[in-house]
């Protein structure tokens, strides 16, 4: 969670849209993921002018010395912000509105990319010169504030506070996973350049930026040194669905300003009919809004199937063994009823989980993770699509902490227990001898099923009960006694005071 000055800051930015008169809080989002994109876009296309040279990789500048907007021809240098934010504020609204927004609007030359599509009917609200001067303004200062606290996203960051602002987010199911929780499941998972990854629930795309990330850092020579692999890495590796536009259009700018050309991100109901992928993934990672039942008349027939349910916890594991290919994994975010629920479906989704395909591992989060948004308690899933059983034993692992406060300041702390969860994930044949009374253990697959197919930590976890011995009755019978006596003799005297005075 956003804090301090940063958080000062980002209200002042509020208060200056809504003393310019655009107080709908989508839009002002809208409108502040746009500027942000503008920023980054500079900074991005400087940092890759700066790598192309170390790496001596060919790169093809985004601000031209020519650049095409409509009829018009400018030089591409005033276009970035960088150059404009020193402008007066007459000419600065001029040029975003008339040169820099038309620009990033047709940024991408394939009009079928996520990009274009989203962009196309994005439109530039600010009302004034001297509104976007003051934003302009207040960007800057707080982009240096971040660079300050340095390794915070502040894309991710801003985003996550304004949708605090906004009544509707618990409701649509808006709020953003906390960005270490999504670099830990990647860390799990640990994808490679040859992979196809997709996040069906994808929002603002962070899953698919934070696999993007890794890969480069893991895999920067494999990636950018092969005509292949950057094609893939550019074009066909990530994919993502959502059901609303503007998640969507926040997504495609945040992939693009992390260096992924053409992602295939998609309006979709995945869910639904519409939806026809399946065995195409290698990865998938996700965590699903959970918005309880849908009618089971716009749920897929296939996943009706696996688990007939309208709750869309269950549905949407049933979907990603649907979509992923035979040997691909997923690493998934359920609430804890999907690990312990009674129903004939909840039962169902396990049991094929379990049975026809390999469950590796189950992390048990705390309730506070996803706080101050949501206070439910889940857990994660990771799993390998098999088609015909493979599990043996299934790993647990008990999170205590994730590095915050679990209160709803969610301010960091030193307890954190992500480093080793990836550490004893990572290692699982050290893993073999550890008790029911430590924090991670196995669990063979015959004890599952003879549990009803429970995945609930504490169906399996053993508590060490250290004795406590107590006086004997008697004692504390006296003892007892002689606080009451206490207590009557202080009355007695408390009484005396009050009639004497």
């Amino acid at each position: 969670m956003i804090t301090g000055e940063l958080k000062n800051k980002i209200d002042s930015i509020w208060d200056i849209f809504a003393a310019g008169g655009l107080t709908n809080p989508l839009e002002v989002i809208e409108q502040i993921t746009y500027l942000m994109f503008i920023h980054d876009l500079d900074e991005t296309d400087n940092k890759n002018a700066k790598e192309s040279m170390m790496l001596g990789i060919p790169y093809e500048p985004i601000f031209k010395d020519e650049v095409k907007i409509g009829d018009r021809t400018v030089n591409g240098t005033q276009l970035k912000w960088s150059v404009f934010h020193d402008y007066p504020s007459e000419r600065m609204y001029s040029t975003v509105q008339e040169l820099v927004f038309p620009f990033i609007k047709n940024l991408h030359s394939d009009k079928n990319s996520a990009y274009s599509k989203y962009m196309d009917d994005a439109i530039f609200k600010l009302p004034t010169p001297i509104v976007l001067s003051k934003v302009v303004s207040a960007l800057d200062e707080l982009y240096k504030l971040m660079t300050e606290e340095e390794g915070n996203d502040i894309r991710g960051d801003v985003y996550e506070y304004l949708l605090s602002k906004i009544s509707t987010a618990g409701r649509n199911g808006q709020f953003r996973t906390p960005r270490h929780i999504i670099r830990m499941m990647v860390e799990l998972l640990d994808p490679k350049p040859t992979d196809t990854i997709c996040d069906p629930a994808c929002g603002t795309s962070g899953f698919l930026v934070a696999a993007g990330d890794y890969l480069k850092e893991q895999y920067q020579k494999e990636i950018f040194f092969s005509q292949t692999n950057k094609e893939h890495y550019m074009n066909n590796m990530f994919h993502g669905y959502d059901m609303d536009r503007t998640m969507l259009r926040i997504g495609a700018m945040n992939m693009m300003t992390h260096g992924i050309a053409n992602p295939k991100i998609e309006y979709r109901d995945s869910l639904s009919d519409q939806n026809t992928d399946k065995d195409k993934y290698s990865i998938i990672l996700a965590n699903p809004p959970f918005k309880g039942s849908l009618d089971s008349d716009t749920v897929s027939a296939d996943l009706l199937k696996v688990c007939s349910t309208k709750k869309t916890e269950l549905l949407f594991v049933a979907l990603f063994l649907r979509m992923l290919r035979t040997g691909g994994r997923c690493a998934c975010i359920v609430p804890d009823g999907v690990l312990f629920g009674s129903s004939n479906a909840h039962k169902a989704i396990r049991k094929e989980l379990i049975e026809q395909n390999r469950l590796e591992a189950v992390i048990s989060m705390p309730s506070g993770v996803f706080k101050p948004y949501a206070g439910v308690s889940t857990g994660i899933l990771i799993f390998t699509k098999t088609g015909h059983g493979g599990t043996d034993k299934v790993w647990f692992y008990d999170m205590k902490a994730d590095g915050y406060s679990l209160d709803d300041k969610r301010t960091q702390v030193t307890e954190n227990d992500i480093p080793d969860i990836i550490n004893r994930f990572q290692h699982l044949d050290a893993e073999t001898d550890r008790k029911r009374t430590e924090q991670s253990f196995f669990v063979d697959k015959q004890e599952i099923i003879d549990n009803g197919y429970d995945l609930s930590i504490n169906k399996y976890k053993e508590v060490e009960y250290t004795p406590v011995e107590y006086p004997p009755t008697s004692e504390i019978l006296a003892n007892i006694r002689e606080i009451e006596k206490q207590i009557n003799t202080e009355l007695d005297e408390l009484e005396k005071l009050l009639n004497e005075g």
